[in-house]
């Protein structure tokens, strides 16, 4: 006798639960168990289980089991793979064209060409000759162990995910702090690109790209890292004291030239904070998207978790702590740059 017998007998319906048979759904170990030791007694309030699908489908077969739930999921998605193919396959095309070209250009340019550029870059964001010193010496350490390539793969996706998670971040972001409608839509998504677990994202797209093409960990990492340009391009924009906005407006200024003569400016430095985020989540991503034949560091750290070698897991570690002390310590210093030009 299972628990919630009572409930279907009660409601009238066993004759209905009767009629759907077994389903020739396979006896599970604790139905065999309590078959055998004669567990048809009833159980204490204090066993009680939670009315779930399992427990309800013991008492009618009717009821579907959560393992029927989670198949329709799968066939659902299934269904309509080919025709998602269709439509995402050439709108992503660009991104695996754009990943590839940046992985060329950062693995076969000279190591000494690209110190020169990333200190000629360095020293214009941040004005810093000791962090231009401390960012060679940290790709200078990478290169002195054989890490350099890996470095560069890294830094190249980088590059990418967080250039189209802000261009594409950026105008939403803007487009959500004028419209209060389009900000309460966006904000559950946002949530919920925010809290679902890393790996999660990397599920349906195994399943409609091929794990060759860099698209797949792209879209895994833009989704992933875009959500703080937009939260704090919205939030920095929203800020703006109203007395300026009005104070534009008896200027006889027009929205577009409030939005990009006032508004932009000074959300400025929420907006650089936001791109900080995006570009440490970026960096997070990576190392996860190495299951699905990312590049880069991250695939050692993955070598060493699979073969057992600690040593190779902890220097690529390592690597990937340079490399996010020098993009956060580079992107913060850009920040106070613009937090003091705002200043004065």
């Amino acid at each position: 006798m299972a628990t919630y017998d009572f409930l279907f007998d009660g409601l009238g319906l066993r004759a209905w639960c009767d009629a759907g048979g077994d389903g020739g759904a396979p006896m599970s170990m604790a139905e065999l168990l309590a078959q055998k030791t004669g567990g048809g007694a009833k159980a204490s309030a204090w066993d009680l289980p939670f009315p779930s699908l399992d427990a309800l489908n013991d008492a009618c077969s009717r009821i579907p089991q959560s393992r029927d739930l989670t198949k329709g999921v799968e066939q659902g998605f299934l269904s309509i793979k080919d025709a998602l193919r269709v439509v995402l396959d050439p709108m992503t095309q660009p991104l695996s064209w754009l990943l590839e070209g940046s992985l060329s250009v950062f693995t076969a340019t000279p190591w000494w060409l690209m110190f020169a550029i990333v200190a000629v870059v360095v020293y214009l964001t941040t004005k810093s000759l000791r962090l231009v010193g401390f960012v060679i010496a940290s790709l200078a350490i990478l290169a002195f162990i054989d890490h350099y390539e890996y470095a560069m793969q890294t830094l190249a996706i980088i590059f990418v995910s967080a250039f189209l998670c802000v261009l594409f971040g950026v105008p939403i972001g803007i487009l959500m702090s004028r419209s209060d409608r389009l900000q309460k839509t966006m904000i559950p998504i946002l949530d919920m690109l925010q809290t679902l677990p890393p790996f999660v994202y990397l599920i349906p797209l195994i399943f409609l790209f091929s794990v060759t093409e860099p698209k797949l960990y792209g879209i895994a990492i833009i989704l992933y890292a875009i959500v703080p340009v937009i939260r704090l391009t919205d939030l920095g924009i929203r800020l703006v004291d109203k007395e300026v906005i009005e104070a534009a407006e008896s200027f006889g200024m027009t929205d577009r030239q409030k939005l990009f003569g006032v508004q932009i400016p000074l959300a400025l430095p929420n907006i650089m904070a936001g791109v900080n985020q995006t570009i440490m989540m970026s960096l997070a991503m990576v190392v996860i998207a190495s299951l699905v034949s990312a590049p880069g560091l991250g695939v050692l750290v993955l070598r060493g978790i699979r073969n057992l070698e600690l040593g190779v897991g902890l220097v690529a570690g390592f690597g990937i702590v340079l490399l996010a002390i020098i993009l956060d310590r580079v992107t913060k210093a850009g920040l106070e740059r613009v937090n003091a030009a705002q200043k004065h």
